[in-house]
């Protein structure tokens, strides 16, 4: 790629990305192009519909999440890599308006472009569950997909006015069902 076309991509994705999270998942293609300031035919050449623009943008974030929790399973105790990565998730979540059902979409798709990073995502979580599992300081009764789909209900509560100031709330709420009593001793403040 040229390095002018190579800006004009980074720009987009970047722009993309504002756009989002300020207006969520609906936001006008225009506007992406306008807010990069390249025309419209230039966001369509690098990107011709809304789906490749998003999943380019998408499993990228999703890609760095999942060697984060990578990187978590080797280095922290497995409740302070399980928590940590599930805020990581979460804030992921709420950085992306509307990627929860995107999301949701894409583990049921196996031809979505997003299929694959959210798949290893999930499996990512799993891992690191069932490591905190194997200490004793995660119940034993949920699986990846239950923690995955907890992420999912965690960011799809930050979207909506309503519950958005009370994320960090539901965020406790739900770590503390996750974790046994066991853990509470072990776990470092997230932030």
């Amino acid at each position: 790629m040229r390095a002018d076309a190579r800006k004009n991509y980074d720009r987009l994705l970047l722009s993309a990305r504002e756009a989002i999270a300020e207006d969520g998942v609906n936001v006008s293609m225009r506007d992406i192009a306008r807010r990069a300031g390249v025309g419209f035919a230039t966001l369509l050449r690098h990107f011709p519909t809304r789906e490749t623009l998003f999943e380019a943008l998408l499993r990228t974030a999703l890609d760095e999440l999942t060697g984060t929790a990578e990187r978590l399973e080797k280095s922290a105790s497995p409740s302070n890599a399980l928590l940590s990565w599930l805020s990581d998730a979460v804030r992921f979540m709420g950085a992306y308006n509307g990627v929860v059902s995107m999301m949701s979409i894409a583990l049921e798709d196996e031809n979505s472009a997003l299929h694959i990073s959210c798949t290893n995502l999930r499996s990512a979580g799993a891992r690191l569950l069932g490591r905190a599992q194997a200490e004793g300081v995660a119940r034993n009764d949920i699986d990846g997909t239950d923690l995955f789909g907890l992420i999912g209900a965690l960011g799809w509560l930050g979207e909506q006015p309503s519950f958005a100031a009370r994320t960090s709330r539901f965020f406790d709420v739900i770590t503390t069902a996750i974790m046994t009593p066991k853990a509470r001793g072990q776990i470092k403040q997230i932030t």
